[in-house]
């Protein structure tokens, strides 16, 4: 049909019911108010408004938070910070060594106790588990901070990946997840009190061709989030997934920082600063996720704004076909330079 002879049809229409014309004028109305409502709340969650105080979780009133793959990077700075904060310190990772020093260091700037417990997600059985659920027993946890991950050793198609490349991201990022927030969660319910932050990833959100299975991971931490904080809300217990972008760590293999990149501890602090506030999550809806990082939180809003996930989807894969193509190439030198 012609578009003058389709402009014409609806002109007549809305000429002849005056009734349709304010129904579509309201409609319009109340999307564009929506909007403008949705995207200042997103503004102000991110740049002014403050989330819970920590002392809510317990903080300097004897509770302890536990911290997975908490001996280096973003694990390590939720240590100190919540240290800091005045939490007692539990450390759980793989390096008996690590986990002895970060436990020293937190003792000497900090006037707080500590306690390390050692386990290789990758390879925990049921008694390493049980191991680890006698560790938080009995003891007054406050935070929980589901951070230890495994990502991919460079971007790869699923058929190419390793068999136990594949298992261990799973064994990390979801069964971790699940056994660890499943022995310390019965303390918080009984004790209507906690929190639990499940770091994510924007991989979570935005599907990631070439690294399918960590992507298909963060997904899963994302949906769990949102059922398990709707199970507990009732228990005073907040469960948030972090929606992260990169950050400088050895997972992400970035080792310096830029505006869309920071250092652990200013993103740590954002974190900690914003708890229970979507922040650039906020424009989507998601009820457990929070996008707190200023930079991270305004791609996440450009991105659930914009709303064509193809598009996004489409530029990773090209992102991820160039990563790879490097680290090929790095891989090649670094060979021949034996």
């Amino acid at each position: 049909m012609d578009a003058s002879l389709v402009t014409e049809y609806a002109s007549t229409l809305l000429r002849n019911k005056p009734w349709l014309a304010a129904a579509l004028l309201a409609f319009g109305t109340f999307s564009v108010a929506r909007m403008l409502y949705q995207t200042l709340s997103v503004l102000l969650q991110i740049f002014v408004l403050p989330g819970k105080n920590l002392q809510k979780f317990g903080a300097r009133k004897g509770a302890w938070a536990v911290i997975t793959g908490a001996t280096d990077g973003i694990g390590k700075e939720f240590a100190l910070q919540l240290a800091r904060a005045g939490f007692n310190i539990l450390l759980v990772a793989r390096n008996k060594d690590l986990l002895s020093e970060t436990a020293a260091e937190i003792e000497s700037k900090y006037k707080v106790q500590t306690a390390t417990h050692s386990i290789d997600f990758a390879k925990a059985d049921e008694t390493e588990y049980a191991s680890f659920s006698s560790a938080v027993e009995g003891r007054d946890i406050g935070v929980l901070v589901n951070n230890v991950g495994k990502s991919h050793a460079m971007p790869v198609y699923f058929i190419d990946t390793p068999k136990d490349e594949v298992k261990d991201i799973v064994s990390i990022n979801v069964n971790a997840t699940l056994r660890v927030t499943y022995a310390v969660l019965p303390g918080m319910v009984q004790r209507k009190r906690g929190l639990i932050l499940n770091i994510g990833s924007f991989a979570g959100s935005v599907a990631s061709p070439m690294l399918a299975t960590y992507s298909g991971t963060k997904a899963f931490l994302s949906t769990f989030s949102d059922a398990l904080g709707e199970e507990v809300k009732k228990d005073n217990v907040i469960v948030e997934h972090v929606n992260t972008y990169f950050v400088v760590s050895k997972l992400s293999k970035i080792r310096k920082a830029s505006v869309m990149i920071p250092n652990p501890a200013p993103f740590v602090r954002s974190v900690l600063s914003k708890i229970g506030l979507a922040c650039g999550a906020g424009y989507s809806g998601r009820p457990n996720t929070s996008t707190p990082f200023w930079s991270h939180g305004l791609l996440d809003y450009l991105i659930t704004f914009v709303g064509i996930p193809s598009l996004f989807i489409s530029y990773t894969h090209g992102l991820h076909k160039s990563i790879r193509k490097r680290a090929l190439k790095k891989a090649e030198r670094e060979a021949k330079a034996q």
